[in-house]
């Protein structure tokens, strides 16, 4: 069975869902509460029952103070049995990146298998079912170039910025 929840923080409307297993899926900030909702359906085939839990509030709270520039790790259950099991790989290896620092597809290929597995990597990261908890939008193109983010490159550089290392990356 999996639980949602929709709240709302600084950034913006979000969500998360939890199976018996862990935290599952994170929805970065939104306008509306609607969108969140929307985000919520598609992701779990609508069977996700709205209701608040420990391990839920637990994951909002850690959320909120990321945002709000308090912490910067998290220690809340994740449940990745839904990636494949070089998408669990690629998002074990992201967790090890620390905060405030940068990392590229090409850092990441060269532990999950050879730096020719770039591509795969960066397809991998795009699919992270837990963004800001496994920090996919720490990882830049080889160049110190954005790259690309799922939640949207202003979301990505709003991140970075958060963590102190936007002016990092490449002026392009």
């Amino acid at each position: 069975m999996q639980r949602s929840m929709i709240f709302r923080s600084p950034w913006g409307w979000m969500g998360l869902v939890e199976s018996t297993k862990g935290i599952q899926t994170i929805v970065l900030p939104k306008r509306s509460k609607r969108a969140v909702e929307f985000d919520l359906r598609s992701q779990s085939n609508g069977s996700v029952q709205q209701g608040e839990s420990a391990r839920l509030e637990a994951a909002r709270r850690q959320l909120l103070d990321y945002l709000g520039g308090k912490r910067n790790t998290f220690d809340v259950p994740l449940d990745l049995s839904e990636g494949t099991s070089f998408q669990r790989q690629v998002w074990r290896t992201l967790q090890r990146v620390p905060y405030g620092k940068l990392r590229s597809y090409q850092w990441i290929a060269a532990r999950v298998g050879g730096r020719h597995y770039a591509r795969a990597v960066g397809n991998a990261v795009g699919a992270n079912p837990l963004p800001i908890i496994i920090p996919c939008h720490r990882i830049v193109a080889h160049d110190a170039s954005l790259g690309g983010f799922s939640g949207g490159l202003s979301m990505k550089r709003k991140l970075l910025a958060l963590e102190g290392i936007l002016t990092q990356l490449q002026r392009g």
